[in-house]
Parts: structure tokens; sequence; C-alpha cells
């Protein structure tokens, strides 16, 4: 089993920034691909960004590309995505995602391809 406790949410405005944090436990870290979700009222769950268990590669939605980040810190056992010039159409619950055993070098893109789940964390953006 792996646990995962997200962070950092909040209400802000739009422009602003926010970082999730992603604290995993009961595996090694190093074993885990992760991907950040979310999901707005009345839409489907969308992927947001993923991270290789290497660190090494990462995938953006082409809706978050150059203001989201995703990276990870073995130290901590922790996933953060770094979220600048939010948007209102950013306000969504958003979900970290563990997957195991992951390939080095590959991120995994479908909700499907994970096992274990944060709880959430709300992000409201206000214009």
């Amino acid at each position: 089993q792996v646990q995962l406790v997200e962070s950092g949410g909040g209400l802000v405005q739009a422009g602003d920034s926010l970082r999730l944090s992603c604290a995993a436990s009961g595996r090694a870290f190093s074993s885990l691909a992760m991907g950040w979700f979310r999901q707005a009222p009345g839409k489907e769950r969308e992927s947001v960004a993923a991270i290789s268990k290497s660190g090494g590669r990462t995938y953006y939605a082409a809706s978050v590309k150059g203001r989201f980040t995703i990276s990870r810190d073995g130290a901590k056992n922790t996933v953060f995505l770094q979220m600048n010039m939010l948007k209102p159409e950013d306000t969504a619950v958003y979900y970290c995602a563990a997957h195991t055993p992951a390939y080095t070098a590959t991120y995994y893109l479908e909700a499907d391809d994970y096992e274990f789940w944060g709880q959430g964390t709300q992000v409201t953006v206000s214009s």
C-alpha cells in the first residue's frame, strides 16, 4: 500500500501562485511514478502533470504547460506541483496519484494507470 497526503491548496486570485505537495509513504518513493490530476465540478478527472520515477521525464497537459512545474524530492518522499499564473479555469480539486512498479523513464497519463490516490486538495482561483 501507498499512502498519499496532499497539501497546499487554497483560495487565490488570478495570476497568483500556489505549490501543492504530496507526501508518499508505504513504499520506496524511488519506485513510484507520480502524477497530478484535477477534477472541476461537473467535469471528468483530467491529467495535469506526471513525472517518471527517476524524475527524468515529465509531462504537462497543454492547458498548464509553461505555468505548472512538477518535481520530486527523494529525500522528502514528496512530489510537488508549482502552479504559477493561475487562472479561474484552474479551479478544481487536485489529486496526487502513484503508480508502481514503474519503468525508470516512463510517466503515466491515464487515471487507470494509477493504483494509489490522495484525498485531494481544493484549489480555487478567483477572477
